[in-house]
This record gives structure tokens, sequence and C-alpha cells, in this order.
């Protein structure tokens, strides 16, 4: 089983964009998936109900911390059968949590705005981050996308000003469009979308499916068939 932990300590930010369009492109790929929703708030819970019984299956696993009336070691299992565990992490997230989904993840997304605010607390949160030894010694590998990104201004300065001061790579820039909005609200996600709407969000996601997919599984295991022949049929498209 491969995990992705996709956070950010900004709400906003688009993470669950992420999470389950991540999600939804490995199911689509008949991959056993698992969508893990950190949040209290259950945005990524939320769009796995308002998914169509025809959709490809995404097992659901509700992390978030324990209230009264559920036990989260119930609704937090992941069946051993899952080779994609995508966890949506909760703004704010810090101490024991971020330890606890840190210490899970094999490779970590964080979605940007590219705006100064969001730039500004996200670099206070990777000095957090990286406060912890695994992330420290790149025995967990770290992404940025760029989310939400403005057709006018592509190119955004003091993001790359922060990508190079912190030693990051851009897996991604996500332009600012309505089909991520119809995506959320049907439950599916954009490779499961009608292709001619979404072939140009499709193209822009791509490259964060390459990028979770070039990290190194547990013991070096190879990439599943049915992922190598989704990205082959996506690059196509």
């Amino acid at each position: 089983m491969k995990t992705t932990l996709v956070l950010n300590p900004k709400g906003g930010a688009g993470k669950t964009t992420i999470a389950t369009n991540l999600a939804s492109c490995f199911a689509a790929a008949e991959v056993p998936t698992t969508l893990m929703d950190y949040d209290p708030q259950g945005s990524s819970m939320n769009w796995l109900r308002l998914r169509p019984a025809h959709a490809f299956p995404i097992h659901r696993a509700n992390g978030a911390p324990e209230r009264r009336d559920r036990l989260r070691s119930f609704e937090s299992y992941v069946p051993r059968e899952t080779r994609r565990l995508i966890i949506d992490a909760p703004a704010g997230a810090s101490g024991m949590l971020l330890q606890e989904m840190v210490e899970r993840a094999h490779c970590i997304l964080v979605p940007v705005v590219p705006s100064t605010i969001d730039l500004h607390a996200t670099a206070n949160f990777l000095r957090e981050l990286t406060s912890f030894s695994r992330v420290r010694s790149g025995g967990v590998p770290l992404a940025v996308v760029a989310n939400k990104v403005r057709r006018s201004m592509p190119a955004y300065r003091p993001l790359e000003s922060f990508l190079q001061s912190a030693n990051l790579k851009l897996a991604a820039r996500l332009l600012d469009s309505d089909v991520f909005l119809r995506s959320a609200e049907s439950g599916l996600g954009i490779f499961e979308l009608d292709e001619n709407l979404s072939v140009s969000e499709r193209k822009q996601f791509l490259p964060i499916v390459e990028w979770v997919e070039d990290r190194p599984a547990p013991q070096a295991a190879p990439a599943h068939d049915g992922v190598v022949y989704s990205l082959a049929r996506i690059r196509s498209a």
C-alpha cells in the first residue's frame, strides 16, 4: 500500500480537491483505493456520499478525532487489499495528529493558493513539518501543487521564490476552473467526467498522479498495472 498525505494548515487551499481527484483516478484504473478523511468537517466523506452507484468503488475511512458518539477505530479501518491510501488532512493540523499522519505517509502533497498570505502561512507550516525526521531526511518526499491559479497570472514570482527558498518541487499548476467544482458536487473525479468537458483539467492534474506514482512504494513494489494503463490512456487523450 502506498499512502499519499495531502495537507496544508490553511483552509481553502484545495486539499479535498487534490485528495478526491487522486483517489478517483486510481479507482478508475481499478486499483483498490481508500480515501481517509482526518477533517472533522468531513468534506471528502461527503464527496463519497455523493458518489453515484455506478462509479468505481472507493473505500471510505474516517480518521477524524474521536467523538463520544462514534468509534474512530472502526470507522478508520483500511482494507488489507488497499493499494492506494489517500489522506485528506484537516486545516491547522499540528502536534500528535500531524505526527500520526506523517508517520503513515510515503509522500506528501501540499496544495497552495498562490497569494502572499497563503505562501507565508505555508512557509511557517513547512518549518514545523521539517522538524519530523522522516521529512527532514527525505524519507517522505514532499511536493507543492499550485491551486486555483488565475488564468491571467499562470506564473507567480512570489511562488517561484518560495519554492526556491524551500528547495521544493512544484508538481503541478491547477487553474481556477468550474470543472473542479462540478467534480466536487457530483461525487466524481475529473477523470470520470465527460472527457470533452475535462480534457484541460486532466492534463493539469496528470503530473500530480505521475509524481505520486514515481515515489517508491514500501519494499519498492512495482506500480499497479492498472495505474500504468490509466496513465497511458490519459496521456493519449
